[in-house]
């Protein structure tokens, strides 16, 4: 039975919990459950704090988990990721008062705050900053007015709270972040009950991006139909009872579907349809 590790709360949470449910899996009920077991897809799932899932995952005690990509990192444990999941994205960045320094560069001899003490003292070893790391717990933006730092580094959004406290981001992002599935450093990828969640996960990622579209056309516009919906293959053609008309469908972006409708009415096309995709296999 594969075990595998999921957040039990925060914005990794819901979010995972909802992608697992599209691929087909048991999940909790309540959140105060720490564990279930979903006996019909042999898997048994953990809900453990974010923070700890990589070091779960490297012990070996869990096979696989989700988290995110700068937990990981910061937990310095022998795991690695092995898909990115698309959701919970964020931007890692300094931050400090203007004026103080305008990237890594400038922060030689300098003390820096944050949450993450694992990833900014691997950012500025890997830069060669010879700088110190004082790690909090959350609200690293006051460390500067108190003068426990003179720069910090957290997550960034729209920066409005940094401007509130009169901060400016500095130089590059550190690293952006997202949602992951881990497993330990050197374990089986290729592992059949591996690979099946994987697939599953992977199936949801597609279906979320893409949509399925139909729609009708004159034979001698099939061409450039097929150049606006190629799909991931080829199109399916097949002839209408009307001589001269095809029947097409394909998979297309989401996001570009509107814009794909508007162009093959404007060939021609008629009875253009688009439906979800709940699910797929590639």
């Amino acid at each position: 039975m594969l075990r595998i590790a999921v957040p039990n709360k925060g914005s990794l949470s819901g979010p995972a919990a909802e992608m697992l449910h599209e691929a087909g899996y048991q999940q909790r009920r309540e959140s105060k459950e720490l564990r279930i077991v979903d006996p019909e897809n042999e898997v048994e799932f953990f809900y453990l704090r974010p923070r700890d899932i990589a070091i779960y995952v490297s012990s070996g005690r869990l096979d696989i988990g989700i988290t995110g990509r700068d937990l990981l990192i910061d937990s310095g444990a022998q795991a690695e990721e092995i898909l990115p999941l698309g959701f919970a994205r964020s931007t890692f960045r300094y931050a400090t008062k203007p004026g103080t320094a305008s990237g890594v560069a400038d922060l030689d001899g300098m003390t820096v705050a944050t949450s993450y003490e694992g990833i900014v003292a691997k950012h500025l070893a890997d830069n060669g900053i010879d700088a110190s790391v004082v790690h909090l717990d959350g609200a690293v933006e006051t460390a500067i007015e108190l003068g426990v730092a003179e720069v910090i580094a957290d997550v960034v959004e729209t920066g409005t709270s940094l401007r509130n406290a009169g901060l400016e981001v500095i130089g590059d992002p550190i690293m952006k972040s997202e949602a992951v599935v881990i497993r330990r450093t050197g374990a089986d990828t290729e592992e059949p009950k591996v690979q099946q969640f994987l697939r599953r996960l992977q199936g949801v990622l597609v279906a979320r991006t893409y949509v399925m579209m139909d729609y009708d056309c004159r034979v001698e516009q099939l061409e450039k139909a097929v150049a606006l919906t190629p799909g991931l293959e080829s199109p399916t053609v097949s002839p209408l009872h009307n001589e001269g008309w095809v029947a097409v469908r394909a998979m297309v972006p989401a996001k570009e579907a509107q814009r794909i409708m508007d162009d093959l009415y404007a060939i021609g096309a008629r009875a253009i349809l688009t439906t979800a995709i709940h699910a797929c296999r590639l």
